[in-house]
C-alpha cells in the first residue's frame, strides 16, 4: 500500500543521544487530518483549533529526537503539564509523535473510524521496523502525550460555545445578513470566548473602524462598496484565477434545478498548513524541524482566527453582496460564494499575514515556492517569490471574488502581522 510504503521512520531512538528522523510520516499524518477536516466540513475557526492541538501533541511527543527544542509547557495558555519519556530508555519519537497527533485528531473529528483505521495501519507498519519493546514504549508515550493534550484542550471553552445563544439576525440595514444560495446561519459567533494560545485576549489587536454605513452615493461607505462592484465588472482571467485559487470555502453550496449539494474544499488555515508542509519538504527539514514549523504556524493560525472572529461579530459589517443587491444592482452575483459570517475584517487577510510572518521567520524572506495545495480541487498551482507575496495575493483575491472591501483586506493584513509579531517574540525569541 502507498501509505505503508511512505512510512519509513528510521533512527529517532532515545537512549542517551538523540538522532534526526525522516519527516515523511508526519507530513502524511497532517495531510490525513486535513482530508478528514475537509470531509467533515469543519468551519475555518474549528479547523484551526484542531490543527493547533494535533500539532502541539506531535511536537511535544517528537521534539526529544533532536536537541534544542524546548517544551511549550507554561508557554501556551493553560498548558501546564505533559508526559516525559523515561530516561535511559529507547524510543522512536516519530512513532510517538504521529500516534499522539492522530489520537488527538480522532477525538476532534466526526470521522473517528477513518483516523483509527489510518493509525492502526501506521502502527502495524512501523512495528515491523523497530524492536517490539521500542515500538510498544513509543506508542505508549504517544498515548500519554495525547491524553495530556486532550485534557488541556477540554478547558479552552470550546464546549461552552456550543451551547451559547444562537446568533440573531436583526433588521439593522448596516449589519450582516445570510446570503444565497443556502442562507446559512452565522458561523461561530462566540469564537471570541475561546481561550487564546499565545496572545493575551481576543480584543488585543483591534483594527481601525471602517467608514460609517451609508447608502448615499458619494459617501465613504458607498464608495468602498462601489469599488468592489467596479472590480467585479473588470475582472481579468488572472484575477479570477487568484480568487478561485484562494477561495478555500468549506461551505460552498451548488444549486442545479431543485437540487442543492455541497462542494468540499480545504479551509484557509488548512491551505497555510499545506504551505508549511511544502516549505518543510523543499528545505528537506527533518522530523523535529517540521514538527516545530507545523506547531508554530498552527497556534498562530488559531489565535489569528480568534482575533478576526471577535472583530467580525463586534463590527458586524454587511457583506458586499447584500449591499450591492439592495442599493446598487439587484442582479449582481459575486464571483465567489459569500461565506456565512460578517465581513470585517477579512479572515484570509488576517490569517495569511500571520502565517506568512511565521513562515518567513522560520524559512527566511524571499523563500520562493510553488503552491500546489489546490490542485486536488481542480485548480492550477501558483508560484510565489515569498510567503508575504502569497499572503498579499490571498488577501486581495477576496476583493476580486466580490466578498470583501479594501479596508477589511488592508487592515486585516496589518492586524495579522502585528499579532504574529507578538507570537514570534513570545515563542521564538529567547
Amino acid at each position: 500500500m502507498r501509505i505503508i510504503a511512505c512510512l519509513l521512520l528510521l533512527g529517532c531512538w532515545f537512549g542517551g543521544k538523540a538522532q534526526t528522523a525522516d519527516a515523511a510520516p508526519v507530513h502524511r499524518a497532517i495531510k490525513k487530518m486535513t482530508d478528514i477536516i475537509v470531509h467533515d466540513v469543519f468551519s475555518p475557526p474549528v479547523a484551526s483549533r484542531t490543527y493547533a492541538y494535533i500539532s502541539v501533541a506531535a511536537y511535544e511527543a517528537g521534539r526529544h529526537a533532536s536537541a534544542g527544542y524546548p517544551s511549550l509547557v507554561n508557554r501556551l495558555h493553560g498548558f501546564t503539564t505533559v508526559a516525559s519519556p523515561q530516561a535511559g530508555k529507547k524510543y522512536d519519537f516519530g512513532i510517538a509523535a504521529c500516534h499522539a497527533l492522530l489520537l488527538v485528531g480522532k477525538a476532534m473529528v466526526v470521522s473517528e473510524d477513518s483516523i483509527q483505521q489510518y493509525d492502526d495501519r501506521f502502527m502495524a507498519a512501523l512495528k515491523k521496523r523497530v524492536p517490539n519493546d521500542v515500538w510498544a514504549r513509543s506508542k505508549t508515550y504517544g498515548e500519554q502525550v495525547a491524553k495530556d493534550i486532550l485534557a488541556w484542550a477540554a478547558k479552552d471553552r470550546y464546549k461552552e460555545t456550543r451551547s451559547m445563544p444562537r446568533y440573531e439576525v436583526t433588521d439593522d440595514p448596516s449589519t450582516w445578513k445570510p446570503t444565497a444560495p443556502a442562507y446559512m446561519k452565522a458561523v461561530e459567533p462566540h469564537w471570541l470566548h475561546m481561550r487564546t494560545f499565545v496572545i493575551d485576549s481576543a480584543q488585543q489587536f483591534t483594527p481601525p473602524v471602517i467608514p460609517v454605513f451609508s447608502t448615499a452615493k458619494g459617501s465613504p461607505f458607498y464608495e468602498m462598496v462601489y469599488e468592489v462592484y467596479q472590480e467585479s465588472k473588470a475582472l481579468t482571467d488572472e484575477k479570477e484565477a487568484m480568487a478561485n485559487f484562494w477561495d478555500c470555502n468549506p461551505f460552498k453550496m451548488n444549486v442545479k434545478g431543485h437540487v442543492m449539494f455541497a462542494t468540499k474544499k480545504i479551509s484557509p488555515g488548512g491551505h497555510w498548513m499545506n504551505i508549511t508542509a511544502l516549505a518543510c519538504q523543499q528545505t528537506k527539514a527533518d522530523m523535529v524541524r517540521s514538527l516545530d514549523a507545523y506547531c508554530t504556524v498552527a497556534v498562530t493560525l488559531a489565535d489569528a482566527f480568534i482575533i478576526c472572529w471577535a472583530e467580525k461579530y463586534k463590527s458586524n459589517v454587511i457583506r458586499p453582496e447584500t449591499y450591492i443587491n439592495n442599493y446598487i444592482d439587484g442582479d449582481w452575483v459575486p464571483l465567489l460564494q459569500t461565506p456565512p459570517f460578517p465581513e470585517y475584517t477579512s479572515g484570509h487577510s488576517v490569517i495569511s499575514a500571520a502565517a506568512a510572518r511565521m513562515l518567513t521567520g522560520l524559512f527566511g524572506d524571499g523563500f520562493a515556492f510553488t503552491d500546489n495545495t489546490e490542485m486536488e480541487f481542480g485548480l492550477t498551482a501558483r508560484s510565489f517569490p515569498s510567503f508575504n507575496a502569497a499572503a498579499a495575493e490571498a488577501a486581495i483575491s477576496r476583493m476580486y471574488g466580490g466578498i470583501h472591501y479594501r479596508p477589511a483586506i488592508e487592515y486585516g493584513l496589518t492586524e495579522g502581522t502585528a499579532m504574529a509579531d507578538l507570537v514570534w517574540q513570545r515563542l521564538r525569541v529567547k
